[in-house]
């Protein structure tokens, strides 16, 4: 599986392709196949998001997820404040990354 990611324009949020449009949750990532470079350089051009690029995926139970840990830890948010991760609430987040 190959998922898009890259950099909201704006924020420097980090952002995933969702096929229609981009997302802060990676869950919602859909796998590129083969056209992640295509999708990539033309998001890039149109200002959308900044330095999009291809990463490995596989799938979880709860979505796509990076392959590596990285990416991992870019998709969840600080590994030392869970307070501050995309997912607060949820009592697992920390053996998500890890």
């Amino acid at each position: 599986m190959k998922i898009l990611t890259g950099n909201d324009l704006k924020t420097g949020a980090v952002t995933w392709w969702t096929g229609e449009g981009w997302s802060l949750h990676v869950a919602e990532a859909v796998d590129v196949g083969d056209q992640g470079d295509a999708i990539a350089a033309r998001e890039n051009a149109a200002r959308r998001v900044v330095s999009p690029y291809v990463i490995d995926g596989e799938t979880a139970a709860d979505g796509p997820r990076p392959a590596h840990i990285k990416e991992r830890i870019r998709a969840l948010g600080p590994t030392v404040r869970l307070d501050l991760s995309l997912k607060p609430a949820d009592p697992a987040a920390g053996n998500w990354v890890i």
